[in-house]
């Protein structure tokens, strides 16, 4: 009943009461807003007052996000192309995958990133994405009927390796979010806003044992609520030895990459995760 009553509202009405409802949610929920305004006045450190509206507009940008895959879930697929309405640099992708060795697409929790794996299979892209699973057992099953509807195959983290490189052998594109700190899994310390950040390994590992590249990419919210989606510069790990060396230097220079779009667009990153929780001391 509640996605149909969403499907008789039109998206941009939604995202409306969606910008009310995340502003709303930013003062009922002081624990995650603290988080974030801590990791604001951490960065920005020039600009307290304003980092205040930052993070309401960081919930804002959830709650649309939350709206749009709701109108997802009823949308014809076939109109995708009304919420992804530009592209930047695809080119720079179909070029990587010319080599007919897939490429390793760097996504973040940037913008509405699960709308990234959908803009490129709907461009005829083919490929998989890399995700932990939800344990929050209605919302995974939502998350997934959404994926299924527009095609977007899933490889689980705890899953085979050699599925996620028989992906790029196979010539296809294989997605993964790898901008926040998780202990559980491999990684290294680079920088990220001068300050230490333990950081994923896996893109680089990925990338190198299928000797191919990594594309980052970007999905922007635009002011009218409609997105862009920008393929950033390659980086070209294909030919780098897999030594502890080259792999910090390749997930600093891709972190780099991050940190340019998070300071442009600093509502639209997740700050309400602790980025900076492990400390150097822990990790022997």
């Amino acid at each position: 009943m509640f996605f149909w009553l969403i499907g008789l509202i039109s998206l941009k009405i939604s995202l409306k009461i969606a910008d009310f409802l995340g502003k709303a949610v930013c003062r009922l929920v002081p624990k995650y807003r603290q988080i974030a305004i801590d990791n604001l006045n951490m960065v920005f450190s020039d600009n307290l007052e304003g980092n205040v509206r930052i993070a309401e507009n960081v919930f804002s940008n959830l709650a649309k996000n939350g709206a749009e895959w709701v109108k997802l879930s009823v949308m014809d697929p076939k109109k995708f192309d009304s919420v992804v309405t530009e592209t930047e640099g695809l080119e720079r992708l179909d070029k990587v995958l010319t080599a007919g060795r897939g490429a390793v697409i760097l996504g973040f929790h940037f913008g509405n990133w699960e709308l990234l794996g959908f803009a490129l299979r709907s461009r005829g892209y083919k490929g998989a994405l890399i995700a932990r699973r939800i344990y929050f057992h209605k919302y995974d099953k939502f998350v997934n009927r959404l994926r299924m509807r527009f095609d977007a195959r899933v490889i689980y983290r705890e899953e085979s390796p050699k599925r996620m490189l028989r992906e790029l052998k196979e010539g296809g594109v294989l997605g993964v979010l790898a901008d926040q700190d998780i202990d559980s899994i491999g990684g290294t310390f680079v920088d990220f806003f001068g300050k230490s950040a333990y950081t994923p390994q896996a893109p680089v590992k990925i990338a190198m044992a299928a000797k191919t590249q990594i594309v980052p990419i970007f999905i922007v919210r635009k002011k009218d609520n409609t997105h862009k989606l920008i393929v950033e510069d390659i980086i070209d790990v294909a030919g780098a030895d897999n030594t502890e060396e080259n792999i910090k230097h390749y997930t600093q220079v891709w972190t780099n990459v991050l940190e340019k779009y998070v300071r442009k667009y600093p509502e639209q990153w997740v700050w309400l995760h602790k980025r900076w929780k492990t400390a150097k001391t822990e990790k022997k």
